[in-house]
């Protein structure tokens, strides 16, 4: 096989029927709803369980009247309940050839383009993404899979021969898996990042206990639901839903877990990271967000500048890991840039996720309207708004979740909106003298996920490349300044208080932090 991106609204633009692809993206939103709201049970060594701590609710964040589903209320009890199944999973699924793994890997994929656009329709109601991001995620995670069972293939399920002292000897290196790993998924790629972190598991041969987000838990139910039907073994993926307090608490607290693979917050996943080895040494995969800066210079193509810089801020309501919360200016061309800038934010239309002429949809709760709001008084005092800035709540947007895009400069430089992550759709722009400055303030902060630049000049790009710390990194990126990385393009990895590893999902070492080696001797 020859891996290649699905990409599906640009492949089927490209071919013409761009009409298609609405029409089905439509008909599976009429199909979903009469899906919805529903008790949805987790799973447990491929049997449904039911908490007898009861259920929690999922509700829309574009329409709140509008039910999700009800999920299991797991407790710590029903976490190591999963963690044992996958224990006692382990063994055989271990020592099941890399090519029975890959085949079941690669049948999920299938089963997952022909299911494509009911799992977009299904994400626009549950986390509110647009119709091109949503069939986008689904893309990502088929991505994933695909990938990932050329790299086991190509690698030949990563045994090598190794060198010898003596005729009579003969060594190889042989990559095994750990064990039981915890997974725990975010809610702004519900579908895509669950999978990538699932997948990495067990196609090495390792079990897993699956724990979403509790604000998006049906993508992963899909995606256990997808693995169940392409002949994954009982056992061997495991889905609980509850709170972070106690089923991540569990996950990383029992003793049978060897490795958690994690997505989420600098602060949860630090403190994880700790509590997971306070005994020894057991690997933590994290990506842990960002504070992304864009460069623009006096040598940027400004039109495009501006269009890369507000793509990369508020897609997805600037709910991504990797969205541009920050821009820095030369102050030679910031006017210009600026007008630019507001121009084109602006016209990015907010509403309905699912309506086809939306590009900002709502933010996923009440707690991160009210964060937005909390970070709107200290822009409004400490600088200057310069577009945006408002809570929607009249008409459309009174029964959801929505802000406005927002623009703000002047702040001073010790501003928390300049150096904390926020989740939101919210840019703050800085000016700068020299390019060396803008270096030094871009590294200034403990995130290093992506950058990005615009420069005509390519000693500028160049020099770029070099110095900034940022573990994915653009230049001239129109359609997103510092977004949308593609699997098997651009790996996808932090540096700093950003990631734990240094490897990057979707790139050629990530499966290898789910594996440790043994080196096999054998002598005649």
């Amino acid at each position: 096989m020859t891996f290649a991106n699905e990409n599906t609204y640009q492949r089927m633009k490209t071919s013409n029927s761009e009409a298609d692809f609405h029409s089905k993206y439509e008909k599976a939103l009429e199909e979903v709803r009469h899906k919805l709201g529903r008790t949805f049970p987790s799973y447990i060594s491929g049997s449904e369980h039911f908490s007898k701590e009861g259920t929690f609710e999922v509700r829309s964040p574009q329409n709140t009247d509008l039910l999700v589903g009800r999920f299991q209320n797991c407790s710590r009890k029903d976490t190591a309940a999963a963690v044992l199944a996958a224990s006692d999973a382990f063994d055989k699924w271990r020592d099941t050839d890399y090519r029975r793994r890959t085949a079941i890997v690669l049948k999920a994929a299938e089963i997952a383009v022909r299911r494509k656009f009911e799992l977009a329709a299904m994400m626009t109601f549950e986390n509110g993404k647009n119709r091109f991001e949503a069939v986008a995620d689904v893309d990502e995670a088929i991505d994933f899979m695909r990938y990932y069972s050329e790299l086991m293939s190509i690698n030949r399920g990563y045994e090598v021969e190794m060198g010898r002292l003596a005729p009579s000897e003969k060594n190889r290196s042989v990559m095994r898996p750990y064990g039981v790993w915890g997974v725990i998924a975010p809610f702004n790629f519900p579908f895509a990042i669950a999978c990538g972190m699932t997948t990495g598991a067990v196609i090495t041969g390792n079990t897993a206990v699956l724990k979403p987000s509790s604000s998006t838990p049906l993508m992963s139910l899909m995606l256990y639901s997808i693995y169940a039907e392409a002949g994954l073994p009982p056992g061997v993926l495991n889905y609980i839903t509850g709170p972070g307090s106690v089923v991540g608490a569990e996950l990383i607290e029992n003793e049978h877990v060897a490795g958690i693979v994690f997505t989420g917050s600098r602060d949860v996943g630090i403190s994880s990271a700790r509590q997971f080895n306070r005994d020894g040494f057991r690997p933590f995969i994290a990506e842990m967000g960002g504070k992304n800066v864009v460069i623009v210079t006096e040598h940027a193509d400004l039109d495009k500048a501006a269009e890369g810089t507000a793509r990369a801020a508020f897609g997805f309501s600037g709910q991504k890991c990797s969205a541009a919360s920050r821009v820095l200016v030369q102050k030679t061309v910031s006017s210009k840039f600026l007008s630019k800038l507001v121009s084109f934010t602006v016209k990015l239309k907010a509403g309905d996720p699912s309506d086809a002429n939306t590009f900002v949809g709502p933010v996923i709760s009440e707690e991160a309207v009210r964060k937005f709001e909390n970070a709107m008084v200290e822009a409004k005092e400490m600088g200057k708004v310069l577009a945006g800035g408002h809570v929607l709540r009249e008409g459309i947007f009174a029964k959801g979740f929505f802000v406005e895009p927002t623009i703000v400069t002047d702040l001073p430089s010790d501003s928390r909106l300049l150096r904390e992550e926020l989740f939101l759709p919210l840019l703050a722009v800085r000016e700068f003298d020299t390019f060396e400055e803008a270096i030094v303030i871009a590294n200034s902060v403990d995130y290093g996920l992506t950058a990005g630049i615009f420069s005509e000049d390519e000693r500028e790009v160049k020099k770029f490349f070099d110095r900034i710390e940022a573990g994915v990194c653009y230049s001239n990126k129109r359609s997103g300044a510092t977004t949308a990385a593609m699997v098997g393009a651009q790996p996808f990895v932090g540096w700093k208080k950003s990631g734990s590893t240094g490897k990057g999902t979707g790139g050629i070492y990530y499966l290898l932090q789910f594996m440790r080696e043994q080196a096999q001797a054998v002598f005649s």
